[in-house]
């Protein structure tokens, strides 16, 4: 292990968040292996008292546990939340973590491991699978580039590292600008800005969590309001100059087909295709 293997783990939460799925996710933080040092949770907006409850009960069983809730009066987005939380994060090391999902046991301490075995890496990530109702039964896996040069290559076209499962250094996101308010697009941007500044990146050839999917989330990805969204993003991406033009208009347009599709077949295209 490091030396120092203190890490914080961020996290945002909003309105839409099931109790349930919360309490999943706090969960198998606290079955880790290697237990965090701190949980850094941002309240995006006003919440329902049933999350209140939840997080409440929570914040009660931490032990040794450093967990710090912060609270914005509105619902400001995900590049906001974190934007302010990690500024609020006391340790090095920040892994994120989305509130509906589940690590496995052993992720962290196998993050730690790889900051350990390479200290000059700034973020590392892994694989996820995806879920619908049962973590033990997924339907597909996500898979991500290791190496640092494959990972530059494909983030010019897709993201190249699974949100959820990254472990990062902090200092090195702040000095990337920090997340930003792109809708859609907070965490491509950062990877992009990074890159600019030749941060040092892998990722674990493991699945680190088990994420919560669906066809509702599929849907979502339709219709030309997430498009331009979408263009929006990649706009501020190819600003980076991190991508070419060309790199821009072959993702734009194919977001354009996969946004005009019919719903089944965009499904397929997901579930078959995209993943494995």
């Amino acid at each position: 292990m490091m030396q120092n293997s203190k890490y914080t783990v961020l996290m945002s939460v909003y309105y839409k968040e099931k109790p349930d799925n919360f309490a999943q996710c706090m969960d198998s933080l606290l079955a880790q292996t290697s237990l965090p040092d701190e949980i850094v949770l941002v309240e995006d907006g006003r919440l329902t008292d049933e999350l209140y409850k939840v997080i409440d009960e929570y914040a009660g069983r931490m032990g040794n546990i450093n967990f710090v809730r912060l609270r914005l009066d509105e619902n400001r987005g995900l590049g906001i939340a974190l934007s302010y939380g990690i500024k609020h994060c006391r340790n090095r090391l920040v892994a994120r973590m989305d509130t509906d999902d589940i690590a496995v046991k052993d992720r962290f301490a196998m993050q730690l491991k790889a900051f350990s075995k390479n200290p000059s890496l700034d973020i590392v990530g892994g694989y996820i699978d995806e879920f619908i109702d049962e973590p033990d039964k997924p339907y597909s896996v996500w898979l991500v580039p290791i190496s640092q040069k494959d990972i530059y290559k494909y983030q010019r076209r897709r993201d190249a590292f699974n949100h959820m499962t990254v472990m990062y250094k902090k200092n090195t996101v702040i000095e990337a600008g920090n997340y930003k308010d792109c809708l859609l697009m907070e965490d491509s941007l950062l990877w992009a800005e990074m890159i600019k500044n030749h941060a040092h990146m892998a990722n674990i050839p493991k699945v680190l969590v088990h994420a919560r999917c669906g066809d509702d989330m599929i849907d979502r990805r339709g219709g030309i309001d997430y498009f331009f969204k979408y263009k929006n993003g990649r706009k501020h991406i190819l600003k980076t100059g991190t991508i070419s033009y060309a790199d821009y208009c072959v993702t734009v347009a194919a977001q354009f087909v996969v946004c005009i599709m019919p719903t089944a077949l965009r499904r397929f295209i997901f579930k078959k295709i995209l993943r494995k």
